[in-house]
């Protein structure tokens, strides 16, 4: 994907998100963003969409076996959660002495 037409997501990582859409969907339950892939328009959320992965024995993991670890899902799958309100939020950017700025549509507060 070229870089003119990448799109631009309000999430970032490190942010407290909840998943409004999905068998993991919880709007009261904040969880941290792990990663962010905007190439494929996806996220990693920390304990959400666990699959199994079996893995054969290797160097680095001598026994192999099942592994349980997150799975990306997409992003318009969940929202930013406002601290300050407790609960979901939709953000606006603006423009503060020269940066760009995450605000919070609810309670109108920069988002860090």
């Amino acid at each position: 994907m070229s870089n003119r037409f990448k799109p631009k997501f309000n999430i970032k990582k490190g942010d407290a998100v909840v998943v409004i859409a999905g068998d993991d969907k919880d709007a009261s339950k904040p969880r941290k963003v792990l990663e962010v892939y905007p190439d494929i328009s996806k996220v990693l959320v920390e304990g959400v969409n666990i699959i199994t992965k079996h893995t054969k024995p290797s160097a680095q993991n001598t026994k192999g076996g099942i592994i349980k670890k997150e799975a990306p899902i997409h992003i318009s799958n969940i929202m930013l959660w406002d601290a300050k309100k407790g609960e979901k939020t939709k953000i606006k950017r603006s423009r503060e002495t020269g940066k760009l700025v995450r605000i919070s549509k609810k309670s109108g507060e920069a988002i860090k």
